[in-house]
C-alpha cells in the first residue's frame, strides 16, 4: 500500500435524494462512520449542497459536486459553474462520469475544460475513465482509456495532476451488478499509473490517487481495495446506504 496517495473512499448520490432525504442519511452515516485515516468524500447533486452543510457537524466528510461547467459564467442553461461550488466550500467534483459521457454528450475535450476549470477555482477534479462491454470484448479497452488519459489531461502541469483524482470505472460494469475482477481492476489501474508516468514522470505518477469505480459495494469491496494500485473507491449504489457506504470506509482503513 502506498502511504505517499490519498486514500479516498468517495460516493456520487447521482440523481438521488431530496432535501429531507439528505439530511437524515447524512447524520446517519456521520454517526457510523469509523475513526481512521481515509478521505470520505460524498458527491451530491448541488441543490441539496446547502442542506448537507447544515446537517454535518465536523469535516469528517467532505462534499463534492457531480459535475462542473468550464465557464465562470453565462448562457449556459442547468449548468453550475466552479465558481459557485467554491462559494459552498465545494473542493471536489466529479467531470467525465460515463453517464455524463453517454446521455449529456460529453467528450474528452469538454472532460478537459471542465477539470481545468475546477483547478483554476482550487477544485479537485475527480475525472472518470473508462471502456464500454462492446470496447471491453473488441480488446481495445486500453486504447480507449489511454486516449481519454492522454486528452482528458491535455496541457496539465504537474501541479495540475497532483491536484486530480482519477476514477477508472468500466462502464460495462456500473450500474449492472457486474464488477471487474480484483486483477482486472488491478491491471487497469496500473496501466493508467504507467501512462501517467509517461506524462509526468514516474515519481508524480506514484502520487496520483486512483479510485475503482463499478459496482463496487460491501460485498466485493475488500478485496478490490486490497490491490496496489487502487487507492479507493468511487461508489454509485451503495453510497445511498449508510451502512454499505461505511462499511467499505471500514475496509479501507482495515488495508492502511
Amino acid at each position: 500500500m502506498n502511504k505517499n496517495r490519498a486514500t479516498i473512499i468517495a460516493g456520487n448520490w447521482k440523481m438521488n435524494k431530496n432535501r429531507e432525504e439528505t439530511a437524515r442519511l447524512l447524520a446517519e452515516m456521520e454517526s457510523m462512520l469509523p475513526a481512521g485515516d481515509v478521505k470520505v468524500l460524498l458527491c451530491i447533486p448541488a441543490i441539496n449542497i446547502p442542506v448537507a452543510r447544515q446537517t454535518l457537524k465536523n469535516d469528517r466528510i467532505i462534499l463534492g459536486a457531480e459535475n462542473c461547467h468550464w465557464a465562470k459564467s453565462g448562457a449556459f442553461t442547468g449548468e453550475i459553474s466552479a465558481d459557485m461550488l467554491k462559494s459552498y466550500d465545494i473542493t471536489y467534483s466529479i467531470v467525465g462520469h460515463s453517464e455524463r459521457r453517454q446521455y449529456f454528450g460529453e467528450t474528452d475535450e469538454t472532460v478537459n475544460r471542465r477539470a481545468l476549470a475546477c483547478l483554476e477555482s482550487g477544485i479537485h477534479p475527480v475525472i472518470c475513465v473508462g471502456e464500454n462491454l462492446e470496447q471491453r470484448e473488441a480488446g481495445i479497452s486500453k486504447d480507449i482509456i489511454k486516449g481519454q488519459i492522454f486528452k482528458g489531461l491535455a496541457s496539465f502541469t504537474e501541479k495540475d495532476i497532483l491536484d486530480t483524482v482519477i476514477a477508472y470505472e468500466p462502464v460495462w460494469a456500473i450500474g449492472t451488478g457486474k464488477t471487474a475482477t480484483d486483477r482486472q481492476a488491478e491491471e487497469i489501474c496500473g496501466f493508467i499509473r504507467s501512462l501517467l508516468a509517461d506524462m509526468f514522470g514516474r515519481d508524480t505518477a506514484r502520487k496520483i490517487p486512483i479510485l475503482y469505480g463499478g459496482s463496487m459495494n460491501a460485498a466485493n469491496a475488500d478485496g478490490l481495495l486490497s490491490m496496489e494500485d487502487i487507492d479507493g473507491g468511487l461508489i454509485g449504489g451503495a453510497s445511498l446506504k449508510a451502512a454499505d457506504f461505511t462499511k467499505i470506509v471500514e475496509y479501507r482503513i482495515r488495508r492502511l
